[in-house]
């Protein structure tokens, strides 16, 4: 068990990473060679230009101002400067809220650390019960509620101070809440005209035998919503083209570094075996190779292959009835419109026509548009029983990183160890830092498992790739990072207790136990999410490949800027992890404060370290207008709510019965507050008032009469692999295209899903149902 020392070890260890890892930052950032990788955003938006285009030969690759060395910590205070509007507008509301997570820790636990070590520490310190009981514990320990003794008056401390950490949390979470939904409605208010604000997505169309899908959602638009339909784009399955497309330009990229390769060096052609990643086949000239490569790949990928398969759907031929999904994007006149349509039922069979807002068209997952929607409920079915088994497995490493965590257990598996396990800077070492570090490495492969899980569930934007993905690592997190660590760690730490007590005093041990597990959680939080963070800011790995693609791959300017590779927030990751520290900060801010500055260091640290990447690197994909928050306050309160019950438990086993009823009604309070929340303030984050979308489309119409809205929306989701063929333009061309059909024309010949007969039916039988015409402002 984690000692004073050990601790002291391990913060030693990690604060003098973090310290190396920002001076390596400072001094490479700094260098004009390196621009581009610590700048990388400024270049996107063509603020910022190269400094290797000016200078003597050396001040192009070195910087020789030995001033700027000694303001190596600078970059912190220029990380404050620019306040939150300015940053909106530079990098998007979805980051600027993303920083307000940081922020809301501060705002949380910065006032109950200042409480807990005022009323909490002296409560918890002034008592001997540890040093008279038989259980192993170190001099932190007794900082915790496990040193007050069983059935003691100041347990009501404690049940206080819960109630006043519990009030201050949702005070905070409320007015976080209340702004960024206020950010959120005057964010779209204000935006620019984009294609997702008047487009949606419409899956399970129904077969038809009459008419091809694109004819069928035309038709069905045009009778149900006359007034508002303006356009639409059937979902097309084009993953083989895509994969042809990606493949031949990684072949390019290949023949692009033998031919700089070859013109370094004249004398000798290279040459490669034409098997897997060149280590056996046929030895072959390898610019021939990649040459004769590409043109077969240009064959199959052919402008004229791509008209062909979009002209499918018209032509309804039979042989490529496979690409042609039951899906559109349907473009309306309005957001009014397109609102009424994303927002109600389109049909009698709540399973068909199925609609939703259009994600942006950068936030699309085209790969997943091409799944039948009939198999999204297996596949998640599917991917929920993986999910659990690989949460059940994944126990098994933590049992081990727990047994590092404890001296005494290495020592009787290993006992030729123990001469070198007791010195002190070793014992420090293995107790201090090894645990956290292995855990770590434990979880390096985790969000890519978890991301693949969430793509074969078949989202249609990355942005809910992202939240489904950051959910599962959540729960990930709390099932064996938290619980997994307390009860695995408990029982390695009191295993000699277990086995010579009684069943009816194992939950007791297990109750003092929990608080004590706070020094192994210190030194994750050193190694996560302080040298973690230090790390983030140097951007080793894309350092290296920046310069290694610059080097041998680099034509162009525009090669240099997909070099660059500037990252994004990565949601899927990032926000769990903070989420971790919310859940630990608030179940041990009672139970066991001396956590509580780890908690706050890595939050005040992070806000900083982050800050600067999304002023400076970061280019995030889309823009969701922090559509995530309902998310993030959702997990504060489960944390809130555990940290209650774990509370009360533990008060049931120091015999502290008279005040623990006292604390039933925290979790009841907290949960309505979670309601009160969801009712007033959800709603921002899940619908689109009718009202702004009116208003913001006579503002519209007002500043910009003669848009041509039909071919700004045209093109928009069209699949980057057929636009790539193509010259599409955005030109808003004065020009009114204002149509009255009165007849709409189908090929059908039943009429189950229009009210209209048609004039290709050859039948004027009315329906015995009329079509509300109610619809229409």
């Amino acid at each position: 068990m984690a000692t004073i020392a050990d601790i002291s070890v391990a913060a030693s260890i990690n604060i003098l990473s973090a310290f190396a890892f920002f001076v390596a930052f400072a001094i490479l950032r700094i260098q004009p060679i390196n621009d581009r990788v610590y700048f990388p955003k400024w270049y996107l938006k063509g603020l910022r230009s190269s400094p290797l285009q000016s200078g003597a030969f050396v001040h192009k690759f070195v910087n020789l101002d030995f001033h700027s060395y000694l303001r190596f910590l600078n970059w912190m205070p220029a990380a404050m400067r620019m306040p939150e509007p300015e940053l909106i507008d530079h990098a998007g509301l979805d980051s600027a809220v993303y920083l307000r997570i940081y922020l809301t820790g501060l705002k949380i636990f910065v006032p109950i650390a200042v409480i807990a070590f005022t009323v909490m520490v002296p409560v918890n310190w002034t008592n001997s019960t540890l040093e008279h009981s038989n259980l192993t514990f170190s001099n932190i320990d007794k900082l915790s509620i496990s040193n007050i003794p069983h059935g003691s008056k100041r347990f009501w401390t404690h049940i206080v101070m819960a109630y006043v950490f519990t009030f201050w949390t949702c005070y905070v979470l409320k007015r976080e809440y209340e702004t960024i939904t206020s950010m959120r409605l005057q964010f779209i208010a204000s935006e620019h005209r984009r294609p997702d604000q008047f487009t949606v997505l419409v899956r399970n169309v129904p077969p038809d035998p009459d008419e091809s899908v694109s004819e069928l959602v035309e038709h069905f638009f045009m009778v149900n919503h006359p007034d508002h339909y303006l356009t639409h784009q059937v979902v097309y399955n084009a993953n083989k083209l895509s994969e042809l497309v990606n493949e031949k330009k990684n072949k390019q990229n290949w023949l692009d570094y033998y031919q700089l390769k070859y013109a370094r060096n004249q004398s000798r052609r290279p040459t490669s075996k034409s098997g897997y990643l060149g280590f056996w086949g046929k030895t072959v000239d390898t610019i021939n190779f990649y040459t004769s490569e590409i043109e077969r790949l240009s064959k199959e990928v052919t402008h004229q292959g791509v008209k062909k398969l979009i002209a499918a759907e018209r032509l309804k031929i039979d042989n490529n009835a496979k690409y042609i999904m039951p899906a559109a994007f349907v473009s309306f006149k309005t957001r009014w419109g397109a609102a009424v349509c994303a927002q109600t039922q389109q049909s009698r069979n709540p399973t068909l026509w199925l609609t939703e807002w259009a994600p942006e068209p950068c936030d699309v997952y085209w790969n997943n548009l091409a799944i039948p929607y009939v198999s999204l409920t297996i596949r998640r079915l599917v991917i929920a029983v993986a999910f659990f088994f690989l949460t059940f497995f994944f126990m098994i490493p933590i049992a081990f990183v727990q047994s590092l965590a404890n001296v005494e257990g290495i020592e009787k598996a290993l006992p030729f160890l123990k001469p070198i396990i007791e010195k002190k800077v070793i014992k420090g070492f293995i107790q201090g830092f090894l645990p956290g570090i292995a855990l770590k490495i434990f979880l390096i492969f985790l969000p890519s498992i978890l991301m693949l899980m969430s793509k074969f569930e078949g989202f249609s934007s990355i942005s809910a790739l992202e939240r489904r993905s950051a959910t599962r690592y959540y729960i990930f997190q709390f099932i064996n990072v938290f619980l997994g660590s307390i009860i695995t760690g408990t029982a390695f730490q009191q295993l000699n207790n277990f086995i010579h007590q009684s069943p009816n005093e194992i939950p007791k041990t297990i109750g003092v136990s929990i608080p004590m597990k706070a020094t192994f959680f210190i030194t994750y939080i050193m190694v996560d999410g302080w040298a973690g963070v230090a790390g983030e800011i140097l951007r080793l790995r894309p350092l290296i490949i920046y310069h290694l693609k610059n080097f041998f791959m680099v034509k162009t300017e525009t090669d240099r800027e997909e070099a660059m590779n500037p990252g994004s927030l990565g949601f899927n990751t990032g926000e769990p992890q903070i989420q971790l520290y919310f859940l630990l900060g608030l179940v041990y801010a009672v139970v066991s404060p001396i956590l509580l500055p780890f908690i706050v260091i890595f939050f005040g640290l992070a806000y900083i370290v982050y800050r600067h990447q999304i002023m400076n690197v970061y280019n995030q994909e889309y823009e969701s207008a922090a559509a995530f928050w309902p998310d993030v306050h959702g997990r504060i309160i489960i944390a809130l709510i555990v940290s209650q019950l774990l509370l009360l438990g533990l008060l049931s086993t120091k015999d502290a019965s008279q005040s623990t009823p006292f604390l039933i009604t925290l979790p009841v309070l907290t949960i309505c507050f979670d309601r009160y929340c969801k009712g007033r303030y959800e709603p921002a984050f899940v619908r689109y008032p009718l009202q702004q979308a009116m208003m913001k489309d006579i503002l519209n119409r007002t500043r910009e009469p003669n848009v041509n809205l039909k071919d700004y929306l045209r093109s928009a989701y069209i699949h980057p692999v057929f636009k790539a063929g193509d010259d599409y333009e955005n030109n808003l061309v004065s020009e009114d295209e204002e149509q009255e059909p009165t007849l709409v024309p189908t090929k059908r010949q039943s009429r189950r899903s229009t009210p209209f007969s048609s004039k290709y039916s050859g039948s004027s039988q009315s329906l015995p149902y009329e079509v509300d015409q109610n619809l229409q402002p």
